[in-house]
């Protein structure tokens, strides 16, 4: 695992911490609901992890899609399946997620240990 992935998954669990200890009802409430949100229900946990990266980057969240990259590989999406969703975002957000794009592929590799081009 790569630099950039140790450290935005430090920073998002130590983040997560502090913001949660302020014990806010609201706060808490809709990090709850977004756990909730990815549990299997009418569809599978793999398929809304897939769903949730592509309107990461259709919203060009590069956080959000580190974390479903991540999601994505836990709930045992394969590198294909996951570069097929990043597709549908770029055919549905257009040419100005093509920077998110390369990062993402970026964090992709970085995650998985990939050999770019391989």
């Amino acid at each position: 695992m790569g630099n950039r992935v140790k450290e935005f998954t430090e920073f998002r669990r130590k983040m997560n911490e502090r913001i949660l200890a302020e014990d806010n009802r609201v706060i808490k409430r809709v990090f709850s609901v977004d756990s909730l949100t990815y549990q299997d229900g009418a569809l599978p946990a793999k398929t809304k992890e897939l769903l949730g990266l592509t309107a990461s980057m259709v919203l060009r969240c590069d956080d959000c899609v580190a974390y479903h990259i991540g999601q994505c590989l836990k709930t045992g999406s394969t590198k294909s399946e996951i570069v097929e969703a990043m597709s549908v975002a770029l055919v549905v957000g257009g040419t100005i997620v093509i920077p998110h794009l390369r990062r993402a592929v970026a964090f992709l590799d970085e995650i998985t240990g990939a050999t770019p081009g391989a």
